[in-house]
């Protein structure tokens, strides 16, 4: 079957978000004699209802952006520098499997290692021909830590599976937690649904370190120091085992491990949680009693709650509370992390792991910058797509400085010349969404879709599934799997005998565009248990964790970096920084575009007034931002959405559109979290002056 779209009259195209997003918005491309000329959302997608977020409804500034990169082109300069020349496919191709098969006959395959994340959500495009490509060749295989791996180990150690509440289904929540998520600039979907049920009469909570824009429309704000959840979780359960407020029926059929969780959270009274949390202990107190005498309540948790050391731990203790409380009994209650382990995806068919020979070492993504400096023996090539590591991996400038080494060779394919192309030595022009076929799945709601591609790809430009395709042809790879097409790969992702995907089929999403997954339209997967766990039950005990030398029980581990866990530090960097999504980016996406680079102004730290003048610090002053990592440069924005003692820059910018070339990864760590092993933007201790 052909995607390829009609080059003459008017048209509408079915399209889908691809973007590291939990909405995964149905869009609706009209074009006009083969060009793009809108983008919106579509009204029968009910995730989407036809709204689109402000970054995505002018997708077409990406798509048809000057600043594409349109060909195939070389470094002419040195690295970092960004100067390059144009070059054809035929030579790209053979540089890289040249250069590739002379790393391997040197130091091994496992020295080639590829670098990629969520720059595309699609099936496809994420992690497919590419995955196949380099498992046949024996590189590295990448640890992908750096947003979610951490709250997935939590919640998996207790749920069984990335599953939880429909979103569709909190307008009809009477009382709403939205813990560790800004959900109008990251889940505007979610939020539509929060405030029907906020003008139906719930009550809705934010639990954040600082007041966003969602905290501020919430009824209450909690203003938690930084990597101090868990405690606030275990002081909920304090106090509702205290005051009786435990569903016992519920948890007596359906949960495992109750008596011994009762005793660790006795030890974690509201008094103990306000020390450590730094908020009210009455606000403990009616946070808890609200959550436990209020049905149908839910909990719309993200991933800003587990970017620090205790972060798996974290997720498992707001994990355990649905349970405790008979919350899961309702469609409208519950919790909802991700819903993508609801899709019975086949991931083995889409990277064939059985290519894989022998054992190749595993390199975590979130701590890059070691791997490309220290790491014995050194890694000599890395392919990057689907991510910008200078601009959003931790410790900035050691990444930098990996990725400057002479004898890296480094491919990047990507739509823009982002901070990580400037060191690429071939740098490829990527497809936007617009010019390729995928399907998509979401973490946020329960529709597959289909993405049919619009326009014919711009310039030379290539999707990663072609790309990986011709390089697999040149580096001589004869296995069938990659003379796929983009149809056989969809349809044997989608090919499971599961009950989930009855009447779901790629044909139903070509011809419809999406479609629901086939469970009850009132969702409510654990209302009689069937958690998906070992168990069958809500194990607020593990055994799968305890075999593996792990803490049984969900506990508060507090972070790398704080004025508790590490005082010596806190003495010479006394604030807790955090680096939150900017409304007008998502991760590096749309943040290189004039537009909302103007929007966004220029990067900023929310600083409370009592931290401002003890520093002298006045409102709009360019102020440093530093420890002992790095510094980077911010324009003062003294404010009590700030909570005192928390500074916060939101984020990401790109490096070299920033005062002084650094961003705010200038001064995170790439320590790893207790569970997952994944990045710990959250944890983080700084010092901020006036800049001189």
């Amino acid at each position: 079957m052909a995607f390829d779209p009609p080059a003459t009259g008017r048209h509408v195209v079915r399209g889908a978000c691809p973007h590291d997003c939990p909405d995964t918005c149905a869009m609706l491309v009209t074009v006009e004699d083969g060009r793009a000329v809108s983008v919106r959302g579509n009204p029968e997608h009910p995730p989407t209802h036809g709204t689109l977020c402000t970054k995505v409804a002018r997708y077409l500034d990406r798509t048809y952006s000057p600043q594409r990169v349109l060909h195939p082109m070389k470094r002419i300069g040195r690295k970092g520098e960004g100067r390059f020349a144009r070059i054809s496919w035929d030579e790209a191709l053979d540089t890289i499997a040249a250069r590739f098969a002379d790393v391997s006959q040197r130091h091994g395959p496992e020295a080639i290692l590829p670098y990629s994340y969520a720059g595309n959500m699609g099936l496809l495009q994420y992690g497919s021909m590419d995955r196949r490509f380099f498992h046949r060749l024996g590189a590295s295989l990448l640890d992908r830590t750096i947003c979610a791996s951490a709250g997935k180990a939590g919640w998996v150690s207790v749920i069984g599976a990335a599953m939880g509440m429909d979103v569709e289904r909190f307008a009809e929540s009477r009382l709403i937690l939205v813990w560790g998520s800004n959900a109008i600039a990251s889940n505007l979907h979610f939020w539509t649904r929060a405030q029907e049920a906020k003008r139906r009469g719930a009550t809705l909570v934010a639990i954040d370190p600082y007041r966003s824009a969602t905290a501020e429309k919430c009824h209450e704000h909690v203003a938690l120091m930084p990597g101090t959840d868990a405690a606030l979780a275990f002081g909920i359960m304090h106090v509702l085992i205290r005051d009786g407020l435990v569903d016992r029926d519920y948890v007596e059929r359906y949960t495992l491990g109750y008596d011994a969780l009762a005793t660790r959270a006795a030890q974690w009274s509201p008094a103990r949680v306000a020390d450590t949390c730094r908020i009210p202990a009455a606000q403990v107190e009616r946070i808890a009693r609200a959550y436990g005498t209020t049905r149908p309540a839910a909990i719309r948790l993200n991933y800003g709650m587990q970017r620090h050391r205790g972060g798996g731990n974290a997720v498992r203790a707001v994990a355990c509370l649905p349970a405790l409380v008979g919350a899961w009994r309702d469609p409208a209650g519950g919790a909802l992390l991700s819903s993508s382990g609801t899709y019975p995806i086949d991931g083995e068919a889409l990277e064939r792991p059985d290519l894989i020979p022998g054992k190749p070492r595993t390199i975590n993504m979130s701590a890059i910058g070691d791997a490309l400096t220290s790491l014995d023996p050194p890694v000599g090539a890395v392919f990057v797509y689907n991510s910008n590591p200078v601009a959003v991996a931790p410790e900035s400038r050691k990444v930098a400085a990996g990725f400057a080494r002479e004898d890296l060779f480094v491919v990047v394919h990507d739509l823009f010349q982002t901070d990580t192309a400037d060191f690429a030595d071939i740098l490829l022009p990527a497809t936007s969404q617009l010019e390729h076929f995928d399907i998509h799945h979401s973490y946020g709601h329960l529709y597959l879709q289909a993405n049919l591609p619009s326009i014919a790809p711009l310039g030379e430009a290539l999707p990663n599934t072609e790309l990986f395709r011709r390089l697999a042809a040149r580096m001589g790879f004869t296995e069938p799997c990659f003379a796929d097409s983009d149809e056989a790969v969809a349809r044997a992702a989608l090919g499971r005998d599961d009950p989930r995907l009855a009447g779901v089929g790629l044909d139903v999403l070509l011809r419809d565009g999406f479609a629901r997954l086939a469970v009850p339209a009132r969702y409510a997967p654990f209302a009689q248990g069937g958690f998906p766990t070992r168990s069958g039950r809500c194990e607020f005990h593990s055994e799968a964790l305890a075999a593996k030398g792990g803490d049984p029980l969900p506990a508060v581990v507090l972070p790398y970096e704080s004025p508790v866990s590490n005082p010596g530090l806190a003495q010479r960097f006394p604030l807790a920084f955090i680096s939150p999504p900017s409304r007008n980016f998502l991760n590096s996406s749309f943040a290189n575009l004039p537009a909302f680079v103007a929007e966004a102004g220029e990067p900023s730290l929310l600083v409370h007034p009592d931290d401002a003048a003890a520093r002298g610090i006045v409102a709009g002053a360019q102020v440093r931002v530093f420890n002992d990592r790095g510094a980077f440069l911010a324009r003062a924005e003294v404010t009590d959405r700030a909570r005192p003692g928390v500074v916060v820059a939101p984020s990401v910018w790109w490096r070299k559109l920033a005062p002084g070339g650094e961003n705010a990864n200038a001064v995170t760590s790439q320590a790893l979290t207790d569970l997952g092993r994944a990045a710990t933007f959250y944890d983080c201790l700084v010092e901020v002056a006036t800049a001189t």
